[in-house]
């Protein structure tokens, strides 16, 4: 286990050696969606681990970087709680020695959805889990189904490169209003925490994407795109500063 980034030990006496590992990449601000994707790991491996790291390269708005929650020590005390094993903790000089020079590409479902709407987003995306993959060398790695593009991206990309990783999806976590859990819910004024969970419900509508999307603009969203594809229907719609994704199946 080389490498130039930092490793937290949460709990004496595990090793790698000879253990399966679940691996469950994250961005910080740790929430109930995140805690079920590590207690899967824990069910289906011999070792949970999991990585923090906030990264620059799949974000194509400065401010938006800016504005990421960041909650490093509140996050460390939910890790140690449900007894994950080891935490990756990366800074950017050591996942980008190259300065990003070297990136990775995806030159069809990436240009799609938030792909289209997000240069160079999905470049990042996969760039940095490749990265994190030959760190970790898990036998299994989870992703939530709220991100389902990315799980889709990142699924076929561990396969292209041959990483030997597993890659997991796992149902979307909800609030009990509907509204799915994100690290950018932080983010939201109370108002538009309140009217969040409209989006849920507008894109499990019997309306097709043309109408669900002028309701949403109707409602106060800055709506992106609603569109179906893989069986489901997706949306992006910026609520006051803070974009927000979900998708359903159809």
């Amino acid at each position: 286990m080389k490498g130039t980034a930092k490793w937290l030990k949460l709990r004496s006496g595990s090793r790698f050696a000879g253990k399966t590992v679940g691996f469950v990449p994250t961005m910080g601000a740790l929430h109930a969606g995140h805690m079920s994707l590590l207690r899967r790991a824990k069910r289906e491996n011999d070792l949970a681990v999991a990585s923090i790291f906030v990264n620059p390269a799949q974000f194509n708005d400065k401010r938006d970087l800016e504005r990421y929650p960041r909650t490093p020590a509140g996050d460390i005390k939910k890790l140690e709680k449900e007894k994950t094993d080891f935490l990756l903790l990366p800074g950017v000089r050591g996942m980008y020695p190259d300065g990003y020079r070297y990136r990775l590409n995806e030159n069809s479902e990436s240009n799609a959805l938030c792909g289209a709407h997000r240069p160079g987003h999905f470049e990042g995306v996969l760039t940095v889990v490749l990265k994190l993959l030959n760190l970790v060398r898990a036998d299994r790695a989870y992703f939530g189904e709220k991100d389902y593009q990315q799980y889709r991206l990142v699924r076929e990309m561990a396969a292209a490169f041959f990483t030997g990783t597993r890659i997991i999806p796992c149902p979307t976590v909800r609030e009990a209003d509907g509204l799915a859990m994100s690290s950018r819910n932080l983010l939201l004024e109370p108002g538009e925490r309140n009217l969040a969970p409209a989006l849920h419900r507008a894109l499990r509508s019997s309306a097709g994407p043309a109408q669900v999307k002028k309701k949403l603009a109707a409602l106060g969203f800055e709506p992106e795109y609603v569109e179906e594809r893989w069986g489901r229907r997706f949306a992006a719609a910026k609520l006051g500063k803070v974009r927000l994704i979900d998708n359903v199946r159809i």
